[in-house]
Formats: C-alpha cells, sequence, structure tokens
C-alpha cells in the first residue's frame, strides 16, 4: 500500500478529481438498488441520509479539493527581520497508508467520504468494514475499481481484522465508533506512536428556549431519535426543558410517538438501554417506550445517570428552571459531539457561545450536518480531530515546510 501511495502521489489533481467525477457518477446509478443493502431501513432515509450527502461529498472535492490542498508560500511579507533573503514554502504531504474502522449506523457514506477524501489527498487506504458492512464495503470498492483508481489504493479487510490492522503499522487511523472502542483503538495505537481521528459517540443535549415552538420541537426530537432505528452518533437524547412547559412537550411526544411503527433496534445495544432503564428506575426516575422510544419523564436529580452513549432512541425530558441550570448540568457529561437549540435565533446564538459541542444547530438537529463543506468532530469522551469538509481533508495531511535562503549567492 505505501508503494501504491508513492505512486499515486505522482498523479495530477486534476487526474485525481476527474476519477471522483466518475466514481460519483457511477454512485449515482445506484440509487434504485442502493435500499437493498439496508432492509432494515425506511428507503427514503438510505437516500437522504446516505446516498445524497455521499454525492454532495464527492461534488465537493471536485469543486474544492485543489484550492484546499495547494502549497502556500510564506514570502516577502510579514517575514522576520532577523530572516533576510528566506522565503517558504508549505506543502501538503498526505500521510501515506491510512486506516478506516468503519461504523455499523452509516457504513457506505460515513466510511465512503473518509475513502475519497484520502485518496484525493494522495494516501492508499485500508477499510476496515464493521460487521454487516461487508456489502456496503463491497460496493465501495468496486465503485473505486470501476471509476479507474489504481489497483492497490483501496483495499478491505475482514471484519474481525481491527486488532490487527491497528497493530500493522497504518500511517493514520481514523474510527467512527462508540467511546468504549475509540479507548481500545488508543491503547494499541499509542505503541507505535500512530496518530488518529477520532470520531466517537455523543449524547447530544437539546436545549429548548422558553420562545421555542414545542410543536416544531416536538417533530424534530421524534424524527432525530428514531432517524436510522436510533443508530446516530448525533441523536438526540437530554432535552433541557423550563419546567412550565415539560408537561406539554411530553404530551405531543407521546401523541406522535403513538403513530410510529416499531423501529428494527440492534439487540446488544437494546439490552444495555433495559440495564439502564433498570438504573433509573432504581433511583426514582420514570421511563415509558411509546413508538420504539424510550421516554424519561421524571429525570430531575438524576442528571449524572446520563453520560452514556447507549446507542437506541431514547430521550430524557429534563426539567430546569433556567438556561443556565441546563448548562451548568450538560458540562458534568463527558461527551461533546453535537447539541440543538430551539428558540429566537438571537437567544439561541448567545448560548451557542457557551455550548462545547462540535456540531449545534439552531432550530433544526441532525440535518445540517450532512452539508459537505462542513467539519464534524467531537471533544472529550466524543473524540478529537476532524472528518469531511475543508478541516478534514488538511486532516489527512501533514504540512512539510521547506525554507530557502537567497541572499548568499
Amino acid at each position: 500500500m505505501r508503494r501504491a501511495s508513492e505512486l499515486w502521489q505522482t498523479v495530477p489533481m486534476a487526474t485525481r478529481l476527474r476519477l471522483v467525477r466518475r466514481f460519483r457518477g457511477l454512485l449515482r446509478q445506484k440509487w434504485r438498488t442502493l435500499p437493498e443493502l439496508f432492509p432494515n431501513r425506511p428507503a427514503v432515509e438510505t437516500i437522504t441520509a446516505e446516498f445524497l450527502p455521499f454525492l454532495a461529498a464527492c461534488k465537493f472535492l471536485e469543486r474544492n479539493a485543489a484550492n484546499i490542498l495547494r502549497a502556500r508560500r510564506a514570502g516577502f511579507w510579514g517575514r522576520p527581520t532577523w530572516l533576510p533573503g528566506v522565503t517558504s514554502i508549505i506543502k501538503r504531504q498526505p500521510y501515506g497508508t491510512v486506516l478506516i474502522l468503519a461504523p455499523g449506523n452509516y457504513p457506505l457514506m460515513l466510511p465512503g467520504i473518509q475513502i475519497l477524501q484520502s485518496i484525493v489527498a494522495g494516501n492508499a487506504v485500508a477499510l476496515k468494514p464493521a460487521p454487516g458492512g461487508e456489502p456496503a464495503a463491497k460496493m465501495l470498492s468496486d465503485l473505486i475499481s470501476s471509476a479507474g483508481f489504481p489497483t492497490g489504493l483501496c483495499e478491505i479487510l475482514p471484519t474481525d481484522s481491527g486488532s490487527d490492522a491497528v497493530a500493522a503499522g497504518f500511517d493514520l487511523i481514523i474510527l467512527t465508533g462508540s467511546a468504549r472502542t475509540g479507548r481500545a483503538v488508543l491503547e494499541q495505537a499509542s505503541k507505535t506512536l500512530t496518530p488518529t481521528i477520532m470520531e466517537l459517540s455523543g449524547v447530544d443535549p437539546v436545549f429548548v428556549l422558553p420562545d421555542a415552538n414545542l410543536a416544531h420541537v416536538a417533530r424534530k426530537l421524534v424524527y432525530g431519535a428514531r432517524l436510522n432505528n436510533g443508530a446516530t452518533c448525533i441523536a438526540p437524547h437530554r432535552v433541557f426543558i423550563g419546567h412550565q412547559d415539560k408537561t406539554e412537550l411530553v404530551d405531543r411526544l407521546r401523541n406522535l410517538l403513538k403513530k410510529k411503527k416499531l423501529l428494527f433496534v440492534d439487540q446488544d445495544e437494546k439490552k444495555r438501554l433495559q440495564a439502564f432503564s433498570a438504573t433509573i428506575k432504581a433511583s426514582g426516575g420514570s421511563t415509558e417506550t411509546i413508538g420504539s422510544v424510550t421516554l424519561l419523564t421524571q429525570i430531575e436529580g438524576l442528571h449524572h445517570l446520563l453520560d452514556t452513549d447507549i446507542f437506541v432512541p431514547w430521550l430524557a425530558i429534563i426539567g430546569v428552571a433556567d438556561v443556565e441550570e441546563a448548562l451548568n448540568l450538560d458540562r458534568q457529561v463527558s461527551y461533546a459531539l453535537g447539541a440543538s437549540i430551539f428558540g429566537s435565533e438571537i437567544s439561541a446564538k448567545l448560548i451557542a457561545q457557551k455550548v462545547s459541542a462540535g456540531s449545534i444547530c439552531i432550530n433544526d438537529l441532525i440535518v445540517p450536518t450532512a452539508d459537505p463543506r462542513l467539519p464534524f468532530g467531537g471533544a472529550r469522551s466524543s473524540g478529537y480531530g476532524t472528518t469531511r469538509g475543508a478541516e478534514g481533508l488538511l486532516s489527512l495531511t501533514r504540512p512539510v515546510v521547506t525554507s530557502v535562503r537567497r541572499d548568499i549567492f
């Protein structure tokens, strides 16, 4: 793979992007058959949550990758006076070989964007799909081959090869997964000092301001909680709302959820949720499950129990006296991936400055993060580093500086 990367780095950027455009054309032709890869979720979700964002990410690369990765010159202007005659060029150098440890929830779009960005940046890639993600991985590999990318630029590994792959000596590792998996990968990667990008779980907060439209909030919460059978890393989970509005929001949620069909929830995660619910009840809380979404409605004083990344549909509706109380409670949780704020734009923007999440939506959730121009990443137990957008593309390279002194000849 290193040899493949070295040869690929000699290929002009215009040629690389021409192959991306060909890849996008081939992917577009798959729109009818793509939902067959994911029989346990509605076809419309596959199209809107995987297919369309993936196409948009391809087009983003075609239009912007050359400028993002272009070398930058540090010349005369701004040069320190003690460095007369020195000019420098900052180039973006690919890491070489990139290992992508893919998630099981969005096994096409998420690793697909990471693969294309890695290859465009000049790297060779090995993809280790999650169990169940083999068909999507094969589709990605076939599309890359059919688009004309050189052999050896993208290898597919067995689903059970994660530990061996992490120890194999890759130049960069990208993980999209749980915090538990992140800790295990980091421990192993530290032995070889392999740099990593960690896109990990979230337990996203939702701040409902007094002037929020509760009907709109309820619709968004139901959509976000149920999307992809609840297996979305930036799904809403902790909903902070004033005591005076809590009952109305809970009633609206119940009425909406009663009309929904049952979801295909991961059984292992479902067992974790059952244990979690038992702990809540034993501590004095109240839980109920409607439309495959578990509502925690008497959770005041138990917020410390919510610091967990259970990957199924659950919503904790937490009554607070004011926004400051909500922000203080949120700071006690170790995860910081996404957040949503519902209310007037002016007030919401002020609150957004105090939230530590990597992605904040105002009067919406999840959907805006599909914009290919935007970077995605979290902090604390939600990981570090960036994927997607210009920042994600740059993170697949390292800066190399060449300085030249010209005043000695």
